[in-house]
């Protein structure tokens, strides 16, 4: 290689020189194409984010103003976000129209906290029963596991409309393959309109979306190295003890969003409750009864003697039936804001993968 000759420095010199006086030119500019560029983009994102925003948060933002206006001065055209007269009577109403209990004569609170209990109670099945099904595909090799599988995605695709006269007849006669009615004066036991129909459909992996659980489950467990299982069965752990103890506190970011996902989804089943259990306090199915277009008149009457509303307000209706609403989503949107920075963090790491 030949060393660079005298000139050959002066030149690159120079054009370093050169280098420098343009930068000190483009900085004294008040137009610099590149900041404004940038500028530009920062402003468009941060329109764009706040643009989308709106649109997700607007159906709740839009149910305030008229949940927490008093009943008398709904239709007000100056009060568009912010109430004319603030009140809680609609949430009033709810307590005692909505959540009317017949044996007390009044509002019941319990109605609400039964529905919270059944909806937790359904997730923790569901928990249970995929993280096993899932672990079971992903990490044991068996004959057919990939038609059980194909019948767990298959599940998943077929519409539960088409299941629904299955499902009611064998619930309607269960007999358990025939043992039943051989300790019952040989007939079987009607489940429908009991609870227990609901807790054995999550039992069998047939409730709200759980086969979709048992998919996330099985697509995470892949994911996770063998050399973990390998180091606990060396370490003398056996397949339950690696599974309870190894993988399971490992699946943590599976659990956490499958656990909302199965609770979300629980809570506000309108579908197997109104035809497994319709007797049964489910706030979701109950605001679905009260709210249907039979029960207009009655709801009105009811606001009017009690808040001294216009029998022919149709905006208290639709103020009420936002009130329910709100107070539905209330532990919704209570325990997503505790956990929504754990669950925005899972999102990612229970991807589909594999």
């Amino acid at each position: 290689m030949q060393d660079k000759t005298p000139s050959d420095i002066s030149k690159a010199e120079e054009r370093a020189m050169r280098r420098n006086k343009m930068r000190e030119l483009n900085s004294k500019r008040v137009f610099q194409p590149r900041v404004f560029s940038n500028f530009a983009i920062k402003i468009f994102m941060a329109t764009l984010l706040i643009g989308i925003s709106f649109a997700i948060l607007y159906p709740v933002l839009a149910l305030l103003p008229m949940a927490f206006t008093d009943l008398r001065f709904l239709g007000d055209p100056n009060a568009v976000w912010l109430p004319p007269v603030f009140s809680v009577n609609s949430f009033e109403f709810v307590y005692r129209y909505v959540m009317y209990n017949p044996v007390t004569n009044q509002g019941d609170l319990m109605i609400m906290v039964q529905s919270l209990f059944y909806g937790l109670s359904i997730a923790a099945i569901q928990l249970f029963m995929s993280a096993m099904a899932g672990y079971a595909l992903a990490r044991t090799k068996f004959k057919g596991h990939k038609i059980v599988f194909f019948l767990v995605i298959f599940v998943f695709l077929v519409p539960r409309q088409s299941l629904l006269i299955t499902q009611y007849l064998n619930f309607h006669s269960f007999d358990l393959f025939g043992i039943i009615p051989l300790f019952n004066n040989g007939e079987a036991l009607n489940l429908i309109n009991r609870p227990v129909t609901l807790y054995l459909l999550a039992i069998l992996g047939f409730s709200v979306n759980q086969s979709l659980f048992v998919f996330i489950f099985r697509q995470f467990f892949i994911t996770m190295p063998d050399e973990i299982e390998e180091a606990a069965y060396i370490d003398g752990a056996g397949f339950y003890r690696t599974y309870f103890k190894i993988m399971v506190p490992n699946a943590a970011p599976a659990i956490l969003t499958v656990g909302m996902l199965a609770f979300v989804w629980a809570y506000g089943d309108i579908y197997y409750t109104t035809y497994f259990n319709p007797s049964g306090p489910y706030f979701s199915r109950i605001i679905n009864m009260t709210f249907q277009d039979a029960n207009n008149w009655y709801i009105v009457v009811a606001a009017r003697n009690w808040f001294g509303t216009s029998a022919t307000n149709e905006l208290a209706f639709e103020a009420l039936k936002q009130s329910s609403i709100l107070t539905f989503l209330a532990p919704l949107l209570a325990i997503y804001f505790l956990v929504q920075r754990r669950l925005i963090e899972n999102l990612d790491r229970v991807g589909i993968k594999g």
